[in-house]
């Protein structure tokens, strides 16, 4: 899997990994199971600090994207918990969707987009 941080945007590096680890899984670039490269070689590979790669890994461990296990490392792992991820959707939703609805986005073109991406997801997997 490639990861392409831009140095230049106001996300946080480890936020950016982060989400790209997830869109990895969700394309299924990542399968459970699979091996993340180590904190020192992933940051050597993409150029930066590993404290930024720990942070991620354990933001993604936190999330139950990942387990840590001390011989193999970062292994994806999904937890499977709905309850907690549609609670964690919702949380992040409402501010996107308040941020839309403050620049004046309809309801149809929310729901437009809602349908492009996961009809991507969809296709990919």
């Amino acid at each position: 899997m490639l990861i392409e941080i831009d140095f230049q945007s106001d996300e946080a590096i480890y936020m950016q990994l982060r989400n790209q680890i997830i869109m990895g899984i969700a394309t299924a670039m990542l399968q459970e199971g699979d091996t993340l490269p180590s904190v020192r070689q992933m940051a050597d590979d993409i150029g930066i600090n590993m404290h930024t790669v720990n942070k991620a890994y354990t933001v993604l461990r936190q999330e139950g994207f990942v387990t840590i296990d001390r011989r193999k490392g970062a292994v994806i792992t999904l937890n499977t918990d709905k309850a907690r991820t549609l609670a964690e959707m919702k949380d992040q939703l409402s501010v996107i969707l308040a941020k839309g609805w403050c620049k004046n986005v309809t309801r149809e073109e929310v729901h437009q987009l809602v349908d492009e991406i996961y009809n991507k997801y969809s296709a990919e997997c």
